[in-house]
């Protein structure tokens, strides 16, 4: 079976400062997701899930209708605030979604199969997307789930100068994925890269470092480890800002043993749209890809 597509499109750009996932940035006047699609499409996948809000659906709709749509099989769901498991109740003061972990959760009933995870508002390569369904095509015996994680070195995912977020990927002897070490301020120094931890020590970061930008292949077996890690996160008594992110259901299903993660090192060129300065690094990304015959000026053509 072919694996679907999930698209993280429900964020709503505050940092941004407007909808990032249909800003225009190929030649064409494409967004960065088309590109995932497009990508995901020569690699062979099935159909696409988009999961959106409610008061976004019909801009990210009308986008896809007039260019993805024409060529593959597009599904919409809403990433709700109220769909949380029989016998909770939403934070008071909540105003947001729960985070990528239930977006993905929303998403579930709409693919029966393997099914890859990529946010609307990242550029991964083709080679990952390639990469992901490859991993995704090969049959397993050993009475474990595997899935697998896309890693992007370091180095290229770090902006000239000034502090970003990014998640390191730490595996055990044989290449698997541990876990990820999220680090909220990481920036360059030289050959390296820097970053203080809780209690504020140094750490340098060897710019050869993996990280991951969420781009994941699953199969359908996460979704009980998804459900389950959900539950646990809201006997915690979240905040009305507290998230569940689709890594904190991936190192639940870890803990039981019952799954494992490869690193898939294949992460070429990455690009993404954080913040408006991100706007002009991602349009001259994709037009020297575009002037390489990569991809097409207009994709749907």
């Amino acid at each position: 079976m072919k694996p679907a597509l999930v698209i993280l499109a429900a964020g709503i750009g505050s940092r941004y400062g407007g909808l990032k996932q249909l800003e225009k940035v190929g030649p064409g006047g494409a967004a960065l997701m088309d590109y995932t699609i497009y990508d995901a499409l020569k690699a062979g996948i099935g159909r696409v899930v988009v999961v959106v809000q409610s008061k976004t659906e019909d801009e990210i709709r009308d986008h896809i209708k007039q260019g993805a749509g024409r060529r593959v099989d597009v599904v919409y769901v809403h990433q709700d605030i109220s769909a949380v498991p029989p016998g909770f109740v939403v934070t008071p003061g909540r105003t947001k979604p729960w985070g990528t972990g239930q977006a993905v959760l929303a998403s579930a009933p709409h693919h029966d199969g393997p099914f890859i995870v990529a946010n609307a508002d990242d550029f991964y390569g083709r080679e990952a997307l390639a990469s992901l369904d490859e991993f995704l095509e090969k049959p397993t015996d050993d009475g474990l789930a595997h899935w697998a994680m896309v890693g992007y070195r370091l180095g290229d995912t770090l902006p000239p100068a000034g502090p970003v977020s990014r998640a390191l990927c730490v595996q055990d002897h044989d290449g698997y994925l541990v876990g990820l070490e999220e680090v909220l301020a990481i920036e360059r120094d030289g050959e390296e890269a820097r970053w203080w931890d809780a209690s504020y020590k140094l750490h340098m970061q060897p710019l050869e470092s993996l990280v991951s930008m969420n781009l994941w292949g699953f199969t359908r077996e996460l979704v009980g480890h998804l459900e389950r890690g959900f539950r646990s996160f809201l006997d915690d008594n979240p905040s009305p800002e507290d998230e569940y992110y689709l890594p904190m259901g991936v190192a639940w299903a870890l803990s039981t043993g019952n799954a494992r993660v490869s690193v898939l090192p294949s992460g070429g060129r990455w690009c993404g749209m954080t913040s408006p300065e991100d706007r002009e690094t991602t349009v001259a990304v994709l037009q020297q890809l575009v002037d390489k015959g990569v991809y097409p000026k207009k994709l749907w053509e």
